[in-house]
């Protein structure tokens, strides 16, 4: 009897303080009417605490699911916080976690693929759900993405905002689950769109600091295109390998980085807007956390047995696509 991994829980956490466009266009040369028609964000929730990050997020997350699904933390075998975004170098943002949520069983790491480390790091436990050796894993995408943001930098301060989203996978034996999942990467794309500073490359100094050089840079056209087909791409592939037609998808969740490249990825689908999990506007892009945060917001739309196609872009470059059969 075949086991599939599949998702049989999600909630979410997103911090009370919110960034209007409004208040952006005091700090930087824009205006909302350019933010909304170049990318499709209002407004985006912040994390004001400076004593909590992304580990306090996820925790928050994963608690909310764990009293919906009325699961002990001491249940859980494993977790996996994918996030670029950690609270340290080390230890894992996922060890910080199982203590914060009180899972004293659970061994986990974190798992950074930029944009597409939910996906990673949902395809990663897949594995271990089908393989046997685990039944019950929790998910968290989880980016505090105000921490790297150059807030006078009027291409990125502009897009990105806090919050987290776990799942939880358990083994299904009934045809549900994660079917498929197709993960790509191509290096060449490193530098258009990275974090310099903070690596071992380029260790924080007063220079990287006064430089700038801890928060993100991007050549932001040359993302876009290169965004805007590869993650088409994998979601018409996810439909081709699974012979399903525009019909058959219940709903796309794709990564939430650009209302436009979201919109190029439904059309290459063929599949109608109404059937597109689309927050931007209310989050920006959460980088980790925009998925599960999307599954969150349209639980409870989601019927046993609906097809639905995630799918992500991110820096790296990383894109990829996985196809579930819901489960519950």
């Amino acid at each position: 009897m075949k086991i599939t991994a599949a998702i049989t829980g999600v909630a979410a956490y997103v911090p009370e303080y919110v960034l209007n466009n409004e208040e952006l266009e005091q700090s930087v040369d824009t205006t909302n009417e350019w933010i909304v028609t170049r990318c499709g964000v209002s407004e985006r929730r912040i994390l004001k605490d400076k004593d909590k990050a992304s580990a306090f997020m996820a925790a928050e997350a994963a608690t909310k699911l764990l009293v919906k699904k009325n699961i002990s933390p001491l249940d859980i075998e494993l977790i996996i916080v994918a996030t670029v975004t950690p609270d340290y170098q080390y230890p894992a943002t996922a060890n910080i976690v199982a203590d914060m949520i009180g899972a004293k069983n659970a061994w986990g790491f974190d798992l950074q693929a930029a944009c597409s480390s939910f996906l990673s790091a949902v395809h990663t436990a897949s594995k271990f759900i089908e393989a046997g050796t685990h039944k019950k894993v929790l998910v968290i995408g989880s980016d505090k993405m105000s921490s790297v943001v150059d807030y006078s930098c009027r291409k990125t301060s502009i897009l990105f905002g806090d919050a987290a989203g776990a799942i939880l996978l358990e083994p299904s034996t009934d045809e549900t689950g994660i079917i498929d999942a197709r993960l790509y990467a191509d290096g060449s794309g490193a530098k258009q769109l990275y974090q310099p500073g903070g690596g071992s490359m380029m260790p924080a100094s007063l220079d990287s600091v006064v430089n700038k050089q801890h928060f993100i840079h991007m050549d932001g056209q040359s993302v876009f295109k290169f965004a805007v087909v590869k993650m088409a791409d994998v979601a018409e592939e996810m439909m081709i390998r699974n012979n399903l037609t525009a019909d058959d998808v219940a709903f796309l969740t794709p990564h939430q980085a650009n209302k436009r490249i979201i919109e190029a990825t439904a059309n290459r689908m063929g599949v109608t807007m109404d059937k597109v999990m689309m927050n931007i506007h209310k989050y920006g892009n959460t980088t980790s956390a925009t998925i599960p945060l999307c599954l969150a917001e349209w639980e409870n739309q989601l019927k046993k047995g609906d097809n639905v196609i995630l799918t992500t872009f991110g820096a790296g470059f990383t894109w990829g696509g996985i196809y579930v059969k819901w489960s519950y």
